[in-house]
């Protein structure tokens, strides 16, 4: 396994070295650059996880070297965080920093432990960012037997072709996104028509009884709640 690999932007050597070896001792992998055109120069030739950038530098500010990552497209892709490390602690140094671009700040002098835990703590949030915007593009559904291509507005069950309404196709969907999740009716007419569209209970009930019937024998995950509404019961759900 790959370790993270952090780069420290600071041209105080001490400082630099101190960094270095709390993050080494850490886990990390660690580079180092002592101006802001280095570390450019190492953003483009090797991948980083994390960058410490420190406000004051010669020549290049760090400010200037986060606007610069940040409208990079090269960079921007990469989405890789920024935390800001400086000696100031104005309110009006900590805006800029952040505004320009920065994930985290933390001012000088600070702790080894609490620099660790900053790092973590950012890696993780992008991480967990990462995670909800593959959720979010994900465009196939795949649970016993049941295959739907949302881009494609493609439906198989079991490898047999469904020919589904746009409605059907919505309900399924709907309930099979969330396996075991009770939606009321009137949460699939919201869902599936939007909410100026009059459609009435009774109309889901007459679409689901096509869609079962359409899926043969796998339509029974789809389950009535009585008296709420229906929800996608998978066959694993049902070993439980």
């Amino acid at each position: 396994m790959l370790k993270t690999h952090i780069l420290i932007v600071e041209d105080e050597t001490d400082i630099q070295q101190l960094v270095s070896y709390n993050l080494i001792r850490s886990g990390f992998n660690v580079s180092c650059a002592d101006s802001g055109e280095e570390a450019l120069e190492c953003l483009h030739r090797e991948k980083f996880d994390c960058v410490l950038l420190d406000l004051m530098l010669p020549g290049m500010s760090g400010l200037e070297v986060c606007q610069t990552m940040k409208k990079s497209k090269e960079q921007a892709d990469k989405s890789i965080p920024i935390i800001m490390l400086t000696a100031k602690g104005e309110e009006e140094d900590i805006v800029a920093g952040l505004e320009c671009g920065a994930d985290d700040y933390i001012t000088k002098p600070f702790s080894p432990k609490v620099l660790v835990a900053r790092i973590k703590s950012v890696l993780r949030r992008i991480e967990e960012h990462k995670e909800t915007k593959d959720q979010e593009g994900k465009e196939r559904i795949v649970i016993d037997g049941l295959e739907i291509d949302l881009g494609r507005h493609e439906v198989q069950m079991n490898g047999k072709h469904l020919q589904l309404t746009m409605t059907e196709f919505g309900i399924l969907t709907l309930l099979a996104q969330k396996p075991g999740w009770v939606f009321t009716r009137q949460q699939i007419i919201d869902s599936i028509r939007g909410y100026d569209f009059l459609v009435t209970p009774r109309a889901i009930d007459v679409q689901v009884f096509g869609l079962r019937k359409k899926m043969g024998k796998p339509g029974k995950m789809i389950e009535t709640v009585r008296g709420i509404g229906y929800r996608f019961k998978s066959d694993r759900q049902k070993g439980e």
